[in-house]
């Protein structure tokens, strides 16, 4: 285990995301009176669609600063307002979350909106398959990643004061038109020669398949391990990051979305064979979810796995073209490559959705 592989990587602010740092310290002063001693402001690298920065005070307490990026933005995206609610609504939860300092809906203070939370001190462990950290601690913090995803699913978000942060009924078929527009819309920006013809048929499919059992609660979005602040020295999530498309929806697309790596092909960056890396099998991780959760199952897997993957491409669509824009949060981000791994997700995912027609044909 090396230091480069499990400390988040800081930088000087990328030129197309940096702000005036003096309005930022004035702005905070009456919250946080220690930044009149002096502000550092760095850059988390990494594939963070909202701009991500650590500030370091003058007397060494350090917190994170999250904001919209620059430029033209898709729709309905880097919700700054949606991540910081639901983040106070769990804030006496079950769920770790680092608690918000400041909110600020004002774009003229640094040029965007933004809010401050503390900043958890822990491990960044971006690989799914765990490649960093000592093979007995892997499926310790695989089942740590699982119950934490429970906890967030038990949460009674009504009583959290989330009654209008979502609507639950139909979420499978209103995300899929949702991304599907987004992905759309990131189309003008990238090379006209794409090949889409994948992400179309699996969209089309899973306007077909999409009505599953209504079930509600606070659905995450992006819950993986890079998303999570493990503990120093044990195999154990303590906080949960980057809730920027969380609202109510159904559980089994986090859960789906958790397990993507268990069916993605190897040749896209960061994929290994989960269980040959010393994770436990996805059937394990289910029945511990189901365990946790007080399910006798899992119905329609199949659509949820497929879904997860056109979202997943969706998401990587938005990253090539903001990378084409050239206002990417992500100094490694690239429209061709990106481009190219939004597609491979698309082809895995209609994979997925054309062997659940075949098993139900022979039926």
């Amino acid at each position: 285990m090396t230091a480069q592989t499990t400390t988040p990587v800081t930088v000087a602010p990328l030129p197309q995301h940096r702000f005036d740092q003096g309005a930022l310290a004035r702005w905070l002063a009456p919250i946080l009176p220690e930044v009149r001693g002096g502000l550092e402001v760095t850059q988390f690298q990494g594939g963070m669609s909202n701009p991500t920065f650590l500030l370091t005070l003058s007397g060494g307490r350090r917190y994170v600063l999250r904001k919209k990026p620059p430029g033209k933005l898709l729709p309905k995206a880097h919700a700054i307002d949606r991540e910081c609610r639901v983040m106070r609504a769990l804030a006496d939860s079950p769920v770790p979350v680092p608690a918000v300092a400041a909110y600020c809906d004002d774009p003229e203070v640094i040029g965007a909106e933004f809010f401050v939370m503390e900043h958890v001190d822990g491990r960044i462990i971006p690989a799914a398959a765990m490649g960093p950290l000592p093979r007995a601690e892997r499926a310790p913090l695989a089942l740590s990643l699982v119950d934490r995803l429970a906890d967030l699913h038990l949460v009674d978000w009504r009583a959290a004061g989330l009654q209008d942060f979502g609507r639950p009924e139909g979420y499978l078929s209103r995300q899929t038109a949702r991304w599907a527009a987004q992905y759309e819309s990131a189309k003008a920006a990238l090379p006209a020669d794409f090949d889409y013809t994948q992400m179309d048929w699996l969209r089309d499919w899973l306007g077909e398949h999409s009505a599953v059992a209504d079930e509600s609660a606070i659905a995450h979005g992006d819950f993986r391990l890079g998303n999570m602040v493990v503990h120093p020295t044990e195999p154990r999530v303590i906080a949960v990051l980057d809730w920027e498309l969380a609202t109510i929806g159904h559980p089994l697309a986090d859960l789906a979305y958790l397990c993507q790596h268990y069916h993605l092909p190897t040749d896209l960056p960061g994929v290994a064979d989960m269980v040959a890396n010393g994770l436990p099998p996805e059937q394990e991780i289910l029945a511990r979810y189901c365990d946790r959760t007080g399910r006798s199952g899992i119905p329609d897997w199949d659509v949820f796995l497929a879904f997860g993957c056109f979202r997943t491409a969706c998401i990587l669509q938005g990253v090539a073209a903001r990378a084409a824009q050239g206002n990417a949060s992500s100094a490694s981000a690239s429209a061709e490559a990106d481009g190219w791994r939004a597609r491979r997700l698309a082809e895995t995912g209609a994979a997925i959705a054309r062997r659940r027609d075949s098993a139900r044909a022979e039926v």
